[in-house]
């Protein structure tokens, strides 16, 4: 933080202020009150000007955040996403609906995801080999989140490379048989199952909400990719 790194400028500046306030109980100077008040503004102003360039950055970082995802979305990710929406069974949002949908009616979606159920066990199987193939891409996340110092966003892609080598292993060993019933076994599995890929599903709509608010053209750019994608499995 950059209050540890310039804290003893603080505090020369504070203590250089209790000198001149102790000077003036000594001689009765009033302006020495005066002379004391002035390290304190300095501090004020200082920390002011911290704040808000902290600030600044830190709102720079999540606009290059941004870009970095579009990038992401729309090459390495698309297909598990639409892995993802694919296997959904409530609530019952695609690729066309999210890229027809006003503002309010994502927010309604995103709202409705806080409760996800997928069309079957079987269905999840193919999320959750996506999930494995874009093993680079949720470390380069991870990388990005320690550059930016987003620490929700390292822990996120801690728990999925996580989960991510538990699949591999059991792959491994068991290269015929599905990752996902294994996972049904056990509770606490099945439940960090369930909630990174529900996690991928809330996640396409934050951003989707994102890019419609500040970037529309984004937006309508990344649905035209998934859509043309989605035309072109189904075709082959």
């Amino acid at each position: 933080m950059k209050f540890a790194k310039h804290i003893w400028f603080y505090i020369g500046l504070i203590g250089t202020a209790l000198v001149f306030l102790l000077i003036e109980q000594w001689t009765h100077w009033e302006f020495l009150w005066h002379v004391a008040a002035i390290p304190l503004e300095i501090l004020v102003a200082v920390f002011i000007v911290e704040k808000f360039l902290e600030s600044r950055e830190i709102k720079e970082k999540r606009r290059q955040l941004m870009y970095i995802k579009s990038y992401m979305f729309r090459s390495e990710m698309r297909s598990l996403f639409i892995a993802d929406f694919a296997a959904l069974k409530s609530p019952p949002v695609t690729m066309g609906m999210i890229r027809n949908a006003t503002l309010e009616e994502l927010r309604d979606m995103r709202r409705r995801a806080e409760t996800i159920e997928y069309a079957s066990l079987e269905a999840m199987e193919p999320v959750i080999d996506e999930y494995v193939r874009a093993e680079r891409v949720w470390h380069q996340f991870k990388e990005r989140a320690i550059t930016y110092n987003f620490d929700n966003i390292f822990l996120d892609m801690i728990a999925i490379l996580h989960f991510i080598y538990d699949v591999k292993l059991f792959k491994e060993r068991n290269s015929r048989k599905l990752f996902i019933l294994e996972a049904e076994k056990r509770d606490d599995l099945m439940a960090k199952t369930r909630k990174i890929l529900t996690d991928g599903i809330k996640l396409f709509l934050d951003y989707a909400i994102e890019l419609k608010e500040t970037r529309p053209e984004m937006f309508d750019e990344m649905m035209v990719d998934y859509e043309m994608s989605m035309h072109l499995r189904d075709a082959s």
